[in-house]
C-alpha cells in the first residue's frame, strides 16, 4: 500500500501523502468500516497527538488536564473493580477523595464542561456515604468558587485520612508505581498531597476496618484534624472532666432537713400500700444514693457561677429525690424492660408545627409554630391561670399563647424548676417567658442568623442556642448578651445539648460533625465525626460518660465522651431524620423519634462491652437473629423496611417499635420515673 501512494486524507485534511497522519487517517476509515469502534477511538487519540512527522506532541497527562483526572480516575476504579474481594472494601475508600480532588482540580483549572461531565460520569459511585457533600461540591464551576467555598477550602487545606492494612498498601504502592505513565504518577501527587493513609499491621478481611458499612465512615476515616476527637499541639486529647456538679454544701444540708420531715410525716401512713407503690426505703436513703458529691472526675464547683440557691431549688430537689424512688426500673438480663410511651398528638395544625417540649415535672407541653408564636399546654388538661388578674378574664384558659416572634419558632425549651420557657425564632431572636404571668421577659440577641434550636442548661441559670450563622452561644439568664461564642462548624449548628455537670456544651451540624465545648475557655475539647448527612439530635447519658446522636441518615451512633470513640451504630428508623433522643434515668435504654412516625427503644450497652445491670429473671428480652426482639413472649419489632430498593433489618440492639398512625415524632422525653413522653403532629 506504501508503494502505490494513498489518496489525500478525507474530510479536507491537508497532511500530504505518504506521511504518518495520512497513513493514520486510511487506517482510522477502514477501522470505522469493520466496526472496530474502540480500536478506531484510541488511534484517533494517539493520532491527534502526533505532528506531521508522527512525533508525539504531548509527552505526559500532564500537559492535557482536561483530560488526565479522568483517565487516572478511571484507571484505579478499574484496578480496584478487577482486584480480588479481599482487597476491595479498602480500596475503594481511596476512590473517595481521589475523585473529589480530581473534581476540584478540574474547577481550578477553570475547565467547566470537562469537570461537570466528570461529576456526572462518577458522582453516583459515591453517594450513598458522601452524599451531602456532593451536592454542595455539584454547584462548584468557577475557579473563584474554589477560593470562596468553605468545603472546596476544608479539603483543599486538610487531608484525607484512609486506613487500609500493609499489605493493601503495598499492593496500591506497586500498581501506581509500575503504571505512571498510564495515571498513576496523578493518584502519587494525591496520595503525597491531599491523602493521608495510615496503614495497619495485618492482612485485610472481608469488612473492611476502616468502616465495614455501606454508608458509614470509619471512626479515624476523613479530613485530619476533622476526626473523632480533637486531638491538642501534644496530639493528645484535652482532658474533661464528666462527673457530676457537686451540689452547694449548705444546699445539701436543706435537703436532708427536708427530706427527713418528709420521712417523718410518712412514717405511719398507709398511704403508699393503699396506692400499690414500693418506696424502696425512706427519701433519706435515696437521697444517699444519687446526691452529687465531689469526686476526681468532677469539675470544680467555683468554674460554673452559679446564682444563690431560693426555695424553689430546695423543692426541685426533694422532687427529683421523690421520683427517683419511685420510678419505674428498666434494668433487665439479657435485655432492658420496655418502657411505656404516653403519645401526645397535634391536630389541625396545618403542619405549622416544628417543636415541642414538655416540663421536667411532665404538666405541661409547649409547641413552637410557623405562625410567630408559642403555645403552652396542660398535660392534665387543668386550666392555666395567670397571677395576674386581668389575665384570667373572662375565664382561666386551659392553653396559652405567646406571642411576641416576627417570624417562624423553631425550639423550645423549658427551665429546670418550670418557672420559665425559651424560645427562638427565624427572627434571629431568643425570648424568655413567665410561666407564671404568660408573658415576655427578656428579648436576647446577637445572633446574624436564624436560631434553629435553644435549650436551657441543667441547673437552669444558663442557656445555649443554636444558629444559622454557623455558631452557637452560650447566655445567662441575667444577661442580654452571650457569654461565650462558639465558632468552629463549616455549616448550621442545628441542634444544642447541654452535660449533665453543666460544663460542657455539646453541638450537632449540618456539616455532619458534633462538637464538644468547654464553656469555661470557649474551646472545642471534642469532634465526632462519622454521620453522613446533617446532626439533628443529641442526647447525654445521665451518668454523663456517653453521647448518642442522630440525624438526616436514619442512624443512631453512641459515642464514649472519654476518649472520643464510636462505641456502635444503631439502626430502624428506615431512610428517614431522626428528630429526638433520651436516655432512661439508668442510662441503659434509649428512646428515639423520626419522620417514619415511630418511637423507637434501643440497648445502650448491647455491642459495646459495657456491663449491664442485674435484674430478676424474665424481666428483659431475647435478642433474635432478625433484628427484633421478643419481649415477655411477645415480638415488638421493627420488621423490614425499604431503604433505596432495599430491606434494612434492624440491629438486634433494637428492643421496640410503637407506631402513629400519621403522625411523625417531634420529641421524645424520659421522665425523673421511666415513663416516655412523646410528641407528634398529625399530617392531614
Amino acid at each position: 500500500m506504501a508503494s502505490q501512494g494513498p489518496p489525500p486524507a478525507s474530510g479536507g485534511g491537508t497532511a500530504a501523502a505518504g506521511s504518518p497522519q495520512a497513513l493514520n487517517q486510511i487506517v482510522i476509515e477502514y477501522l470505522s468500516k469493520k466496526g472496530y469502534s474502540k480500536t478506531e477511538a484510541m488511534l484517533r487519540v494517539e493520532s491527534a497527538h502526533t505532528d506531521h512527522e508522527g512525533r508525539p506532541i504531548l509527552s505526559s497527562l500532564d500537559d492535557q488536564p482536561e483530560l488526565k483526572y479522568e483517565k487516572s480516575y478511571s484507571h484505579l476504579k478499574h484496578w480496584i473493580d478487577n482486584s480480588l474481594d479481599l482487597y476491595k472494601p479498602e480500596l475503594r475508600r481511596l476512590l473517595y477523595p481521589v475523585f473529589v480532588h480530581s473534581f476540584l482540580e478540574l474547577v481550578k483549572s477553570g475547565y467547566v464542561v470537562p469537570s461537570q461531565t466528570f461529576y456526572k460520569e462518577h458522582a453516583h459511585e459515591h453517594e450513598s456515604t458522601h452524599g451531602h457533600d456532593l451536592k454542595n461540591l455539584k454547584a462548584l464551576s468557577l475557579p473563584q468558587h474554589i477560593e470562596d467555598d468553605q468545603l472546596a477550602k476544608l479539603y483543599r487545606e486538610n487531608k484525607y485520612r484512609v486506613i487500609l492494612s500493609k499489605t493493601t498498601f503495598t499492593l496500591l504502592m506497586h500498581f501506581l508505581e509500575e503504571t505512571k505513565d498510564a495515571g498513576g504518577s496523578v493518584i502519587l501527587r494525591f496520595i503525597n498531597q491531599r491523602i493521608d493513609i495510615k496503614t495497619i499491621s495485618g492482612r485485610p478481611t472481608m469488612f473492611s476496618t476502616a468502616g465495614d458499612d455501606e454508608g458509614m465512615l470509619g471512626e479515624e476515616e476523613g479530613i485530619q484534624g476533622h476526626t473523632s476527637g480533637h486531638l491538642n499541639r501534644g496530639g493528645v486529647l484535652p482532658s474533661i472532666k464528666l462527673g457530676h456538679l457537686p451540689m452547694d454544701k449548705e444546699l445539701m444540708s436543706d435537703v436532708e432537713e427536708e427530706l427527713r420531715e418528709e420521712d417523718a410525716r410518712m412514717k405511719d401512713s398507709t398511704r403508699n400500700e393503699e396506692l400499690g407503690v414500693s418506696t424502696g426505703g425512706t427519701l433519706i436513703e435515696e437521697f444517699q444514693k444519687i446526691k452529687r458529691e465531689e469526686s476526681e472526675d468532677s469539675p470544680m464547683r467555683d468554674t460554673i457561677p452559679l446564682p444563690p440557691y431560693t426555695g424553689v431549688d430546695v423543692e426541685r430537689e426533694v422532687r427529683l429525690v421523690k421520683e427517683s424512688r419511685d420510678k419505674v426500673r428498666l434494668a433487665g438480663v439479657p435485655a432492658p424492660a420496655l418502657p411505656s410511651v404516653c403519645m401526645y398528638t397535634f391536630h389541625n395544625t396545618h403542619d405549622g408545627l416544628n417543636c415541642v417540649d414538655f416540663s421536667e415535672d411532665s404538666t405541661l407541653a409547649a409547641g413552637g409554630f410557623a405562625e410567630s408564636y408559642v403555645r403552652i399546654f396542660s398535660l392534665k388538661g387543668a386550666a392555666l391561670p395567670s397571677i395576674i388578674p386581668a389575665e384570667n378574664l373572662p375565664s382561666i384558659p386551659k392553653t396559652r399563647r405567646l406571642i411576641g416572634h416576627s417570624g417562624p419558632v423553631y425550639g423550645v425549651s423549658f427551665s429546670p424548676d418550670n418557672k420559665y420557657l425559651l424560645s427562638c425564632s427565624e427572627d434571629k431572636s431568643a425570648r424568655l417567658w413567665s410561666l407564671d404571668t404568660f408573658t415576655g421577659l427578656v428579648v436576647y440577641k446577637g445572633h446574624d442568623n436564624p436560631i434553629w434550636d435553644i435549650k436551657f442548661g441543667p441547673f437552669g441559670h444558663y442557656f445555649a442556642t443554636a444558629s444559622h450563622d454557623h455558631t452557637a452561644r452560650l447566655w445567662s439568664c441575667d444577661h442580654i448578651y452571650p457569654l461565650r461564642i462558639f465558632a468552629g462548624h463549616l455549616n448550621d449548628v442545628d441542634t444544642v445539648e447541654f452535660h449533665p455537670n453543666s460544663a460542657y456544651v455539646f453541638t450537632g451540624s449540618s456539616d455532619k460533625t458534633i462538637r464538644m465545648w468547654d464553656i469555661q475557655t470557649g474551646n472545642s475539647v471534642r469532634l465526632f465525626t462519622g454521620h453522613t448527612a446533617p446532626v439533628t439530635a443529641l442526647a447525654v447519658s445521665p451518668d454523663g460518660k456517653w453521647l448518642a446522636s442522630a440525624g438526616e441518615d436514619s442512624v443512631i451512633n453512641m459515642w464514649d465522651l472519654a476518649s472520643g470513640k464510636r462505641l456502635k451504630t444503631m439502626r430502624g428508623h428506615g431512610k428517614t431524620s431522626i428528630y429526638s433522643l433520651s436516655f432512661s434515668v439508668e442510662g441503659n435504654v434509649l428512646v428515639s423519634g423520626g419522620a417514619d412516625m415511630t418511637v423507637r427503644t434501643w440497648d445502650v450497652a448491647y455491642g459495646t462491652g459495657a456491663p449491664t445491670a442485674d435484674a430478676p429473671e424474665g424481666t428483659g428480652g431475647v435478642s433474635v437473629g432478625d433484628g427484633t426482639t421478643k419481649v415477655d413472649g411477645v415480638t415488638n419489632g421493627a420488621g423490614k423496611i425499604r431503604k433505596g430498593g432495599k430491606d434494612v433489618v434492624a440491629t438486634p440492639d433494637h428492643l421496640s417499635v410503637f407506631y402513629t398512625k400519621k403522625a411523625p415524632v417531634y420529641k421524645v422525653q424520659f421522665t425523673r420515673k421511666n415513663m416516655v413522653l412523646a410528641a407528634s403532629g398529625f399530617l392531614p
